[in-house]
């Protein structure tokens, strides 16, 4: 699972509604998966993205690269595209868990991929 895909997930266990994002990450196992790099698609995506909440989330992987804020020249800035690039779209979760902040609900993530299918008695 991409970062950029975990940017995007929160919670939703029934009367779950409050603190429920960013998910935390627990025992994840990180690969770097190389994707072409494609400015125009990043640009896009920067007004979609909880900066705060990646950027707490990076750090809780032990990714340090990203700034705290957004740089005012974002878009046109290459050298932080890059970082960008590799941090939401190279950096993938292979196995481990997103606990939620609020409810603790665990949702593991195998091979890559999330599982956020809850049990009928969580709807």
């Amino acid at each position: 699972m991409r970062l950029i895909t975990h940017n995007m997930l929160q919670c939703h266990v029934k009367n779950c509604n409050t603190n429920n994002f960013p998910l935390h990450f627990q025992d994840a196992q990180l690969e770097l998966i190389e994707a072409d790099f494609n400015p125009e698609f990043l640009i896009n995506m920067l007004p979609k993205l909880e900066w705060e909440a990646l950027v707490n989330t990076t750090l809780q992987l032990g990714i340090s690269t990203l700034p705290a804020d957004l740089p005012e020249n974002a878009t046109e800035n290459e050298e932080f595209l890059k970082l960008l690039h590799n941090t939401i779209l190279e950096t993938h979760v292979q196995q481990g868990k997103m606990i939620c902040p609020n409810c603790n609900h665990e949702y593991k993530i195998k091979d890559g991929i999330p599982n956020m299918l809850l049990a009928e008695h969580e709807i």
